[in-house]
């Protein structure tokens, strides 16, 4: 999705209105966004922008006064449901620059009668930065991402904004698309000068998501690295590590489009984590789309292989399981590190549960914090840290006090226990503690909203409270000390004119006008029967009861930001907190899937081995297991150094029989097993793969002028260029969109490919069963097939992967199986015996009888089978049970 063009203003030298004076400022220093223009209650929008969002969100355009003789055309949204609306315009592809009243009507008076509210703005709302929990999904990352090229090499960095979390990634130009699939970015920055680039375009355009060109100027070196410095409010970047041109130029892109839509705030970032090709498996657009690890084809998260195995019961613990599923590790000491986690808490059963009861209350720390950091948190979020801090102390409890002295947790657990202990955080635990004494009970969701400090914390504010919820008990409580000190009978009263003061009667005020008590009690007025005084507390009382909610908020607000800032002082150790927790559900949730569907540790190491027993696909074995049915489990074994078992696995077997779901699964063994979870087989031990290729199903793409053919070719031709000796690569049917000579010509050379030149484990299905020959003729190539079996006229799919080719495609039977017209069945079985008959059968086709003439299958052969079946029949001799054996087998004849 590209960025949307600027708006075509009309000239705003036309005679404009101070306030649209405000608006035209704010509109050309943001042309290509949507300005939301706070006029009290409502965001309007004005002009072309207004024609736009009337047409996206549904709502009436209509006019407010006049511009150049013209009347402007408008629409607008309430500022209590603005999200709703925002939400809908930015999935509409649209940027909105959000323009605030920064202050009220009246101190805009204060400046003289014709004064407006000054308007500014102080956001511009795009995919990549949203922080708000109703724009977001709770489980998904919604990362801004940016690329760069210096000197040849890449570099993809990415920012989650709404937690914080900051990444950078050295790769070369044509790893950018799978770094960029592995993130999933809502936004990518990209320097105007790299469109035309093709594998650049490439990548983007697989990526998807919006794209937004910036100029090549901002991802200058120089520029970017002191646009980084002021981010990170440092000197040098030597603190994170020896980054690369490529990476600087990335980050600073970021920074650039954080300084232009934030405003100038700052959010509370982490440091880079920087990866590299060699830390992470690489996982092209179309392998990541076949594999459905993420998303289904349909888009949505449900029949995914994280939707499958997700057990995970707080937010961030689920966006993180789904990184880890993207981002497979290579390194097997990092895996085992994880699977240690993973097979503790299947161990301790009764820890695991008690933990995820408890983690069940965890807010999401990581956003919360974010949002206070860049001004748009509230009590809410302060109360988030709170509880999620509460609730880390009551982990480490747990496991304290349930701790075989005996037994050690993995380091894994044990690193997340230390960064959850507020013991070893004193300045964490401080915070925790001035949230836990000062925050209310009731949170409401804005800081203007009040009523959220707690009593006691702040004396001014409960004596402010007092006298703006109580001020009549307070004014009768003056009241009876000053009689009492005076010793006059006098009542404190109030008008609109006085305000407050203290009246008696003529006779009992004269103690009152002389010395000492006329130094305390001030005449101010004499009545008929009464005389009126005032004293300066009662002054003071009068002005401080008229400002007293008003102090009373003001008071709020300024804890509320004093408490902002002391939760932006400690954002390093809330983050490892919050991503400490995320680990512990992860790891939790891993060992519930595991225990539920029967999965295993599997071993890996840096052997080129693949040794499955007893595998199953997690997301066809949910669904089957929802049906009431059970899954086939099967085999595999592969071998890059072919010593304990074949390179090349060539898979044959009828359609529908399960070849694409064996491919699949064991392909999906290695991404579960890489990413630190258990798999779902008896066993597996592999050896890391640092590339996961998959070329399964028909798909094209037109957009690019690419058939179904020519895109299967493209991705075929990535395969065999980037496929290495630790790869793993599933192909399916490759060459079946040509004509079967060119075909099967297009697989031999492919499967030789494989096997000679890129030397990578490789299951390889085809209908070609000449391939079932290279079996004898490559020193590391096995035939497996799919079994299947026909009964009584019936295909039986038996599902189950054995050596061997298969005997034959059984593709007429399918399209029986199908619902194609039985006329067809039986034209398309003589024309398949025929073939198969005779030899150089294409060539002799011609005497075959036109399909239309052809007669009925009853009318060429004589009486069909069933009925000479019926002929034979003892119907009086039969008992019931062989009655309706009898008619089984009669109507599996007819069918």
């Amino acid at each position: 999705m590209n960025a949307p063009s600027p708006t075509t203003l009309p000239d705003p030298a036309a005679g404009a209105s101070p306030v649209m004076a405000q608006f035209f400022e704010a509109k050309t220093r943001q042309p290509d966004a949507l300005v939301f223009f706070r006029m009290g209650d409502f965001y309007e929008l004005f002009f072309e922008d207004a024609q736009k969002a009337a047409a996206a969100l549904g709502i009436t355009l209509t006019a407010r006064g006049q511009h150049a003789g013209a009347p402007i055309p408008m629409c607008g949204v309430p500022v209590h449901a603005a999200e709703a609306y925002l939400a809908k315009l930015i999935r509409a592809g649209f940027k909105v620059a959000v323009c605030e009243q920064m202050e009220n009507p009246a101190e805009a008076k204060k400046r003289g009668g014709k004064s407006i509210v000054h308007r500014d703005v102080v956001r511009v709302v795009t995919p990549g930065t949203l922080t708000e929990d109703g724009l977001l999904d709770a489980r998904g990352a919604n990362r801004l991402a940016a690329i760069a090229v210096r000197a040849g090499a890449a570099a993809v960095a990415s920012v989650e904004l709404s937690t914080g979390e900051v990444e950078c990634l050295a790769t070369s130009v044509s790893g950018l698309a799978s770094a960029l699939a592995a993130l999933g970015p809502s936004e990518i920055l990209v320097p105007d000068r790299l469109f035309a680039d093709e594998q650049v375009s490439a990548a983007l355009k697989a990526a998807g998501g919006f794209v937004q060109p910036l100029p090549q100027a901002l991802a200058e070196p120089s520029a970017s690295e002191a646009r980084l410095k002021r981010l990170y409010g440092v000197e040098t970047l030597d603190g994170f590590g020896a980054l690369s041109g490529a990476e600087i130029s990335a980050l600073g892109l970021i920074a650039a489009h954080l300084e232009t839509t934030q405003a100038g705030k700052l959010p509370a970032l982490s440091a880079p984590r920087r990866a590299g090709e060699a830390d992470v498996m690489a996982i092209d657009p179309a392998t990541r789309a076949s594999l459905e690890i993420e998303k289904a084809t349909s888009g949505s998260r449900e029949g995914s292989l994280l939707a499958a195995i997700d057990r995970t019961v707080t937010a961030p613990g689920a966006r993180l399981l789904a990184a880890r599923l993207a981002r497979p590790l290579l390194d097997p000491a990092a895996i085992d590190a994880r699977l240690d986690a993973v097979a503790w808490f299947c161990e301790h059963r009764g820890q695991r549960q008690r933990l995820r009861e408890q983690l069940k209350g965890l807010g999401d720390m990581a956003r919360a914090l974010s949002r206070l950091a860049l001004g748009r948190g509230g009590p809410r979020d302060l109360g988030c840290l709170r509880d999620g801090l509460t609730m880390a102390e009551a982990v480490v409890a747990l496991f304290a006090s349930t701790r075989d002295p005996l037994v050690t947790p993995p380091a894994e657990i044990a690193s997340a226990l230390a960064a959850l202990n507020p013991d070893l955080h004193a300045d964490l635990l401080a915070f925790r503690d001035l949230l836990g004494a000062g925050l209310g009970s009731e949170l409401p969701a804005l800081a203007r909203d009040g009523g959220f400090v707690a009593e006691g914390v702040r004396p001014e504010l409960d004596h402010a409270r007092a006298l703006r919820d109580d001020s009549r008990r307070v004014i009768a409580q003056l009241e009876a000390r000053l009689a009492q000190e005076s010793g006059v009978a006098l009542k404190v009263r109030h008008n609109a004119v006085l305000g407050y003061f203290v009246e008696t009667t003529a006779k009992a005020a004269e103690p009152l006008m002389g010395a000492p008590l006329n130094a305390v009690f001030i005449h101010r007025q004499t009545l008929a029967n009464q005389v009126r005084f005032t004293t300066v507390e009662l002054a003071e009382l009068d002005a401080k009861i008229a400002q007293a909610a008003e102090r009373a908020l003001a008071i709020e607000v300024d804890t509320f930001e004093a408490w902002r800032d002391a939760a932006c002082a400690v954002a390093a150790d809330i983050h490892a907190a919050a991503e400490a927790a995320a680990r512990l559900d992860v790891a939790a949730g891993v060992a519930e899937w595991g225990e539920d569907v029967g999965a295993a540790r599997p071993t890996v190491d840096r052997s080129t081995a693949f040794e499955a027993e007893g595998a199953r696909h997690p997301v066809v074995e949910a669904a089957v297991r929802r049906a009431g049915e059970a899954f086939t489990p099967n085999d595999c074994r592969l071998d890059g150094a072919g010593a304990g078992g074949p390179r090349l696995a060539l898979v044959t077997g009828p359609n529908m029989a399960g070849k694409s779901t064996f491919l699949r699964q064991n392909a999906l063994l290695a991404v579960l097993a890489q990413a630190g979870c258990f798999v779902p087989a008896r066993r597996l031990r592999l050896g890391v793969v640092d590339r996961l290729f998959s070329r399964v199903g028909a798909g094209d793409d037109l957009a690019r002028g690419r058939s179904t053919f020519m895109a299967e070719m493209v991705e075929t031709a990535a395969i065999l260029t980037q496929a290495t000796p630790r790869s793993l690569v599933i192909l399916d049917e490759i060459g079946r969109g040509t004509a079967t000579y060119d075909g099967l010509a297009i697989a031999w050379a492919c499967a030789e490919a494989l096997h000679e030149t890129n030397r990578c484990r490789a299951l390889f299905a085809t209908h070609y069963h000449e391939l079932a020959v290279l079996d004898g003729r490559l020193a590391y190539v096995a035939n497996l097939s799919l079994k299947a079996k026909e009964w009584n006229g019936d295909l039986i799919f038996l599902h189950e992967a054995g050596p061997g080719p298969a005997d034959r495609s059984y593709g007429v039977q399918v399209a029986k199986l199908a619902g194609v017209p039985q006329p067809v069945v039986i034209r398309a079985r003589e024309v398949l015996e025929r073939l198969e008959r005779e030899a150089g059968a294409p060539a002799h086709l011609d005497d075959l009888p036109l399909f239309a003439a052809a007669a009925p299958a009853a009318e060429r052969s004589g009486p069909s089978a069933a009925e000479e079946a019926l002929k034979v029949l003892d119907l009086d001799g039969m008992s019931p049970r062989e009655a309706m054996e009898a008619l089984y087998r009669l109507k599996g004849l007819l069918t």
